[in-house]
């Protein structure tokens, strides 16, 4: 895991208000000592995963099974159908495709992505989109220019410090200097992403169709239809049962795919043994020349066959959160790799001697004993693959929620035991409709299988080249290293891809229409979240006329807590200004919140808030910045309005204790004495000449000086306004949220007008509302309307 390490901010970066607060920030850390139970609980795990025993070792990787390599391990069931749809001309092209199928598991699951890939993880959390977060840590691409100084001080913020005139530096110097260039690299993690979310559609239809599909094996007259239908109600059951979680059943998955991989492996040992032992000379990659050599443009085609042993890759790396790096990659090595293995050569074995049997060689090669009890086997695995990859498709569109690239959909916790087990009710229906019209349009394995190996084949390639980066700027690797790395990668993958491309029209569209489909919408949706945020930006109220107003602001300032919720980490939001221009009243206190998403996996909770004070002690305005990760959930039983209430008496509490003048023994009801050295270390981070804007005083005036005298009276100023606070609070706390509706310009062009106009304005209407995703009650909800044009 990457080092955090503190780095020095340019003069005129980090104001003193930031300091300040950073201060505050780290002196709060010490009077909330104890940890909740769940963070103490998450950050154990993570801490003792270098340091797990064998037995424990072997035991989560046991369970890694079922929730990493389902999807992996259900591809025996359709590779050889997919390889020779058109039937077997010569035995030795078994061989042939059998020593492909071989080095693209060694090249691409195990080389690749066990032990490379998988190791450029977020604190454990994979995929395109913790890439891109692993990345934005490391240099400034992200395009919601939202970063402050004080978020670099989470424990969950780590990176590591490029050396100056290094390849790496000048790489992160490239890739920050222009703006198309950010853009560029967000279009390949969501082109990434929505390839994944397109997995999701496509694997449970080919891994239910192709495990069904043993039924006809058996009764040859039985019509493909019934097999699609068979197909059609086991997706239909699978996706029905989403709301209840896996946490209940999950403890079934690793059993049922263990079970299975011991079933192919037996299998492939029997079908070896019986039908013809020379296959096992297709380890020589001798026999991959031969095998191009003698189909030539049909041998290069039938790469897109062979593409999908190596299916569930992807959903490998994305599922990597929830076990230890090491299990994972013991798991695959000495267990995964050789089932897998022998599943093939036994396959291949039976179609050297049985050509005719393409269509079916999975179930045609079982022997009859065992029939039934693998085709049940097979039927588990192929609904516990597809649970894998819709939990992920899942997981991933939380993310892409995070980064403000997915509308708001409604994300459900569905285990309290369990951290990160989610389900998002739109997604799943659109999953299920999308699965049913794959399965009952192509109602065959080769189409459906062509449509999956391009879906995953682009997946791969946007790993490659995300890969590239994180090896330069997080990993710091030589660049001679990065250049080997990147070359073999993309010569095997664009291999894959270009025999793909030849079954575009065979169903290999599907992919790319699920792709644009969702990259239109992400695309938008992150241009109207930009621009929203900069039209914030650009349209806030200055500090001098909120002083101008005096502390009544002008208005008749009634009793009770306002939260006004804002994008903005950093100055007072237009919609303040908009509404009490149009309003003659407003709360005793005004709280102005920002729920901040950072490029981070989780906040703990004791590090979620930070608050600070707004314009003079009269005027009773705060801000307070709410930051979650992108596995960070808003749950309805978070108690958010109480925890920030408490946030806010602990920083007045706090300011006041910093303050010049104060009494020290008010110190001493707060720490112990060893910790007053660290109360010197804060306040030497503080400069106290600014640090409110009603306290504009040098430390060393004389008004310092009658600091012992005065200092009773800050007490009690400090115990009237937490009492002033309090009060309000059991007035009632009444929501204040913007309704900005976006519209294109008079005089923009059509494209804009059709994106913002009719795709975002249909987006943001059957999104979820923030008041909904944040869970603020109907009854202490207040919009405020605004007109925003692009």
């Amino acid at each position: 895991m990457a080092e955090r390490v503190e780095t020095s901010v340019p003069e005129g970066e980090n104001t003193i208000e930031e300091r300040h607060v950073g201060a505050m920030w780290e002196l709060e850390q010490k009077l909330d000592q104890p940890m909740d139970e769940e963070a103490t609980k998450l950050n154990t795990t993570h801490r003792d995963k270098n340091k797990l025993s064998m037995l424990m070792l072997l035991r989560l990787s046991f369970q890694s099974l079922g929730i990493v390599y389902g999807d992996l391990g259900t591809s025996p069931l359709y590779v050889f159908y997919n390889t020779f749809p058109d039937g077997i001309e010569d035995s030795e092209d078994v061989i042939g495709a059998l020593s492909l199928i071989i080095y693209s598991l060694l090249l691409v699951p195990l080389i690749k992505y066990v032990f490379i890939v998988c190791k450029a993880n977020d604190n454990g959390q994979g995929g395109t989109l913790a890439i891109y977060s692993l990345l934005c840590r490391h240099a400034k691409v992200s395009l919601i220019p939202n970063h402050q100084r004080s978020d670099e001080n989470l424990t969950t913020y780590s990176r590591t410090l490029l050396p100056e005139g290094s390849f790496s530096a000048k790489t992160k110097k490239w890739l920050e200097g222009k703006h198309w260039r950010k853009r560029a690299l967000l279009v390949i993690v969501l082109l990434g992403t929505c390839m994944t979310i397109g997995d999701g559609i496509l694997t449970p239809a080919i891994s239910v169709l192709s495990a069904t599909g043993g039924i006809k094996v058996n009764n040859p007259k039985m019509s493909s239809d019934i097999v699609v239908l068979v197909a059609i109600v086991i997706l239909i059951g699978l996706f029905s049962m989403q709301h209840y979680g896996t946490h209940k059943v999950g403890w079934l998955f690793a059993p049922i795919v263990f079970i299975w991989f011991l079933f192919i492996g037996a299998t492939g040992i029997y079908n070896i043994c019986k039908h013809d032992t020379s296959v096992l000379k297709a380890f020589s990659p001798t026999y991959i020349y031969l095998y191009f050599k003698r189909r030539g443009r049909d041998g290069w085609i039938s790469l897109g066959g062979i593409l999908l042993s190596i299916t569930g890759t992807e959903a490998l790396y994305a599922d990597i959160a929830f076990f230890p790096l090491l299990a994972i990659q013991l798991a695959f090595t000495f267990f995964v790799f050789p089932c897998l293995l022998l599943a093939y050569c036994g396959q291949a074995a039976y179609l050297v001697n049985n050509k005719d049997h393409y269509q079916d060689a999975f179930y045609a090669s079982i022997p009859d004993t065992v029939y039934w009890p693998m085709f049940i086997a097979a039927t588990g695995a192929a609904i516990v693959g597809s649970q894998a990859t819709i939990s992920g498709t899942y997981s991933i569109v939380k993310q892409a929620v995070s980064h403000g690239c997915f509308p708001r959909v409604k994300i459900v916790h569905t285990s309290k035991k369990f951290f990160g087990q989610i389900y998002c009710p739109d997604i799943n229906w659109i999953l299920m409709i999308g699965c049913i019209a794959v399965t009952a349009s192509f109602k065959n394995q080769s189409q459906i299988g062509n449509a999956y190996g391009t879906a995953v084949v682009l997946v791969m390639l946007m790993t490659t080249l995300l890969m590239v980066l994180i090896m330069l700027l997080v990993w710091r690797c030589h660049w001679s290293l990065v250049l080997i790395f990147a070359v073999l990668s993309l010569v095997v993958e664009l291999s894959y891809f270009s025999a793909v491309i030849f079954k575009f029209i065979e169903g290999g569209w599907v992919p790319l229409i699920i792709a644009a489909i969702s990259l239109l919408v992400m695309s938008v949706w992150h241009y109207a979240t930009v621009k929203k945020y900069e039209f914030e930006v650009h349209s806030k109220v200055s500090m001098s006329w909120i002083l101008g107003l005096g502390p009544s602001l002008g208005l008749v300032r009634v009793p009770g807590i306002g939260l006004v919720y804002t994008e903005l980490a950093r100055g007072v939001p237009h919609i303040f200004s908009h509404f009490i221009t149009n309003l003659p009243a407003i709360h005793s206190v005004v709280v102005f919140v920002c729920v901040k998403y950072l490029p981070v996996y989780t906040v703990p909770e004791e590090e979620r808030f930070l608050v600070k004070r707004i314009g003079p002690k009269t005027f009773r305005m705060f801000r307070c910045v709410a930051r979650y990760g992108y596995k960070d959930l808003h749950r309805k039983d978070d108690d958010f309005e109480t925890k920030l209430f408490n946030k806010l008496l602990s920083f007045v509490h706090i300011e006041t204790m910093m303050e010049p003048g104060a009494n020290s023994s008010t110190y001493s009801s707060a720490y112990s004495n060893n910790e007053n050295n660290n109360m010197d270390m804060f306040s030497s981070m503080v400069d106290y000449t600014v640090s409110t804007l009603d306290t504009i005083v040098p430390v060393d005036s004389p008004h310092s000086r009658m600091s012992f005298r005065h200092s009773n009276t800050i007490e009690e100023e400090e115990e009237d306004e937490l009492e002033f606070l309090k009060t309000c609070k059991e007035s009632g706390v009444v929501h204040i949220m913007g309704n900005t509706v976006v519209k294109a310009r008079s005089g923009a062009g059509l494209p804009k007008k059709i994106a913002i106009d009719y795709v975002y304005a249909f987006l943001a209407k059957v999104c979820r509302e923030n008041s909904v995703i944040l869970h603020v009650p109907h009854e202490t909800l207040l919009n405020v309307g605004q007109v925003f044009y692009v």
